[in-house]
């Protein structure tokens, strides 16, 4: 199976990015395959590949400058920023403030063709937002996360540093490949380390 992934499956296994949490909401239990037994689900290395490569797909479809990446948490912020500055995209980070997608009248509004979320928890506004005008969602989903109105679920834990850094890293990659601005992996020119928040956040 190593071969077929987008990464090596030690890298994948390294970064803990199919390490899920201990609730599982009724969306996500089709993506988790075992619990761990100190209570961890742990969510489909096979699929969390897929979903990668569908969820570049289908924003390749789209031009860059209409897509928008948001990112709630700081991790989250430092991976979707890197992500966003290299495809174009435009990225909202920190809360999403209702009207954003809906009120034309506000001087921050955008129109996006297509959201991308990091965690359909910390940004619920945006999926408010987006689902009510028909913009189509795709979001990194931990397994706690709902997915109602997610048109297309990538499920990965959404809250580790080094987990966010190497999602938000093939995805940029394999959009860059789908858009034909690059051929091969060696062609892409970043790191995991590029898309990875330089700060740990401290236990409280």
């Amino acid at each position: 199976m190593a071969n077929e992934l987008l990464i090596d499956q030690a890298t994948y296994l390294e970064v803990g990015v199919h390490i899920g949490t201990k609730v599982k909401t009724p969306g996500m239990k089709r993506y988790i395959y075992k619990v761990r037994e100190d209570g961890l689900y742990l969510l489909e290395l096979s699929t969390i590949d897929q979903k990668i490569r569908q969820a570049a797909k289908l924003l390749a479809q789209y031009e860059p400058k209409n897509i928008v990446v948001t990112a709630s948490r700081i991790y989250a912020i430092a991976s979707a920023a890197k992500f966003a500055e290299i495809i174009g995209a435009k990225l909202i980070s920190g809360r999403v403030v209702p009207g954003i997608f809906t009120n034309p009248n506000r001087s921050d509004y955008t129109e996006p063709s297509i959201a991308l979320l990091s965690d359909t928890r910390n940004e619920r506004q945006a999926v408010k937002e987006a689902s009510s005008t028909s913009i189509p969602i795709i979001a990194l989903c931990d397994t706690d996360n709902w997915i109602k109105f997610v048109d297309l679920v990538v499920p990965c834990n959404n809250k580790g540093r080094k987990s966010l850094a190497l999602m938000y890293m093939l995805l940029a990659r394999e959009f860059l490949k789908e858009k034909g601005l690059i051929k091969s992996n060696e062609e892409f020119n970043y790191k995991v380390s590029d898309f990875e928040a330089k700060m740990e956040m401290k236990a409280k």
